[in-house]
């Protein structure tokens, strides 16, 4: 047996604060070796964080790594573990996006990324150059390029990110150059979902090239990515651990190398593919010796048995149903984006929302209140401030549904009129007019306005947070007001459907038994900014709508296709009343980019977002004609 434990570790990074990224690696370095990992592995770009987006043009903020790397080694150096961590290098005027293989006090080698996506919400290939099979080059003294490295316990090869999500990605390569262990260091953001995906991906790889893959995912929201950590251990497609999402840590496992290279031998299809490729390419990739650098501690390493005692039987299943994983998953999210945020910023001390007795503005409160309840357990309350601001047009019951969660919750609830100065700014209206109407969409606008100048005058004088609340199906029919309702510092739930926000609150209410959740939706869904207003009746029922949505913006439809599509989704409704829906939904969509492009950062949950920066890139000055054919 050739016993390797390996240790998978997620870090919470703020992109540019290297020391204090470093500190918290050497924190994680140090337990694990006390644990006595072999092999450690951290994720991408922890050094300089992720994304750096535009910052890897500064030569400082690439060449500052280096310093920090060489300390990480240092403070390592009588550990008994082999460290694989993310880190930026500037070479010969290009910049390398790269994992560093560190032991023995040494950085041992750097091996860049090589698949720079530049889709979604990645930029790579727009400031970081490719690494290339067969590259030999030295940095500093130390070998970057495509190399394998031997130590006592196997063959280690290192790669970063995409580099797995291609079938022709260096692990093909380098494992039939020999690599045992492939270790992949990732930033990959949260997306609903996603971790399913990943656990496959790496699955089929470790199988597909017979190699136990070691992955580790980055943690922490930046610019409103959010990564969620965790990490998987693969050993030739079987599943040997996981390392929880959403905490910063790290998981270890016992695996058998022996294992690794007894598959190989038996697997007549991967010894014929390696045949193949050795005849077609002759040269392997160089393996460097570094056996002499460190010695791992593994006498004391024992077989990995199965925890329930058997080799046969499954163990217990302890899944959650889909339900919990996707309300759970999402809300873990979003916390940890509303925290991040609060917190890596250094600029606020305390997080503010206006509440309006609706959907929205309390799923936003409650997300809030989840990282509230991490970061001040005895009270989490004191860290938040609601806000309820009524007008004519507000209802007793709404501002008694706002009042009641925020007294389950032990938020500080402040009640704020703006009627008269609703009154005030309705008479200015009419002397700018010079006689002319007041607009009932201007009347309503007012009121958004007014509330959101009012949550920055507080936001600026007790330096708080002031969180927007807008929903994505609305904000993407243009459903919200500039200078009102999309204004904030940021939008938590900008990328959730409206149909996800009723989804989460029913679950909320099931799992909290919260008063104030019950009384919000005991009441329609409306803004209340008229008489009597319906959102559903003003834009068109929900599941409608968030199907428009998902059709056109997502799947990229034509107004045709789209009534097809949905034809067959919803049989009950009439087709003519169908058809309006989805002319509505086209032309109010295209009209209202130039409001959606106005709205402050906000926070990525899924592969469909409105975000023109890093998802739906789409020119704000656009006819619609191209949509009738």
């Amino acid at each position: 047996m050739r016993l390797v434990k390996m240790g998978l570790a997620s870090v919470n990074v703020t992109v540019g604060a290297f020391a204090r990224n470093v500190d918290r690696a050497l924190e994680q370095a140090r337990k694990m070796a006390a644990e006595d990992v072999t092999l450690g592995v951290f994720q991408e770009a922890l050094i300089g964080g992720y994304p750096p987006e535009d910052l890897v043009q500064w030569r400082g903020f690439v060449e500052n790594q280096w310093p920090q790397l060489e300390r990480f080694a240092r403070e390592t150096a009588a550990l008994s573990t082999v460290f694989v961590i993310g880190v930026a290098v500037a070479h010969q005027g290009l910049r390398y996006n790269c994992a560093a293989i560190v032991a023995g006090g040494r950085v041992l080698g750097l091996i860049p990324k090589e698949k720079l996506p530049t889709y979604g919400v990645f930029y790579d290939g727009r400031t970081f150059s490719r690494g290339t099979p067969g590259m030999n080059e030295s940095y500093r003294g130390v070998p970057l390029g495509d190399f394998l490295f031997r130590f006592d316990f196997g063959v280690l090869a290192a790669e970063v990110c995409e580099d797995i999500w291609s079938p022709d990605g260096p692990m093909r390569r380098r494992t039939y150059s020999g690599a045992e262990v492939v270790v992949n260091l990732s930033a990959s953001p949260f997306r609903v979902g996603q971790s399913d995906t990943r656990r496959e991906q790496i699955a089929t790889r470790a199988a597909d090239f017979q190699c136990t893959i070691a992955y580790s995912n980055a943690l922490g929201s930046n610019d409103g990515l959010i990564f969620d950590g965790g990490g998987y251990i693969n050993q030739n497609g079987k599943p040997v651990a996981e390392e929880p999402r959403f905490r910063e840590g790290y998981a270890t496992a016992v695996v058998d190398l022996d294992r690794t290279l007894r598959l190989r031998t038996e697997n007549t299809t991967w010894r014929s593919d390696h045949e193949s490729w050795v005849n077609a390419h002759g040269t392997r990739v160089p393996i460097l010796d570094c056996t002499q650098v460190v010695t791992t501690r593994r006498e004391g390493l024992r077989y990995p048995v199965p925890a329930h005692g058997s080799f046969f039987l499954p163990s217990p299943d302890t899944r959650r149903t889909a339900r919990v994983a996707l309300c759970e998953d999402i809300l873990d999210a979003l916390s940890l984006g509303v925290g991040d945020y609060f917190e890596k910023t250094r600029a606020f001390k305390v997080i503010g929302i206006a509440l309006s007795g609706g959907r929205d503005s309390l799923l936003t409160l409650l997300v809030a209140h989840r990282y509230a309840k991490r970061a001040r357990p005895e009270d989490p309350g004191s860290l938040l401030r609601a806000f309820y601001m009524p007008s004519r047009y507000s209802s007793d019951a709404t501002r008694d549904a706002a009042e009641r969660i925020a007294r389950d919750l032990g938020v500080p609830f402040q009640v704020v009129p703006i009627e008269e100065a609703f009154e005030r700014e309705l008479e200015i209206a009419r002397t700018m007019l010079a006689g002319g109407e007041v607009t009932p969409i201007t009347e309503q606008n007012i009121q958004a306005r007014l509330r959101a100048q009012r949550m920055w005058n507080w936001s600026n004088s007790s330096s708080g947070l002031f969180l927007q609340t807008g929903n994505m199906s609305e904000r993407a029919v243009g459903y919200t007001t500039i200078g009102g309702d999309l204004m904030g510092a940021l939008a938590v739930i900008a990328n959730v459907p409206k149909t996800v926000v009723m989804f989460l609150l029913d679950y909320l209410l099931e799992q909290t038994g919260y008063e104030g959740i019950r009384k919000v939706l005991a009441k329609p869904a409306g803004p209340e900014l008229a008489h009597n207003q319906v959102g559903e009746e003003e834009l068109m029922p929900f599941p409608i709508l968030d199907a428009c949505f998902f059709l056109f913006a997502g799947e990229k439809l034509v107004p045709a296709e789209m009534f097809d599509a949905l034809a067959a989704m919803f049989p009950q409704v009439e087709a003519e009343r169908l058809r309006g829906y989805v002319e509505k939904f086209s032309r109010l969509f295209l009209q209202s980019i130039y409001k959606w492009v106005q709205a402050p950062l906000s926070l990525h949950i899924g592969n469909l977002d409105l975000d023109r920066e890093r998802a739906l890139q789409l020119p704000v000055v656009t006819s619609g004609d191209w949509t009738r054919g």
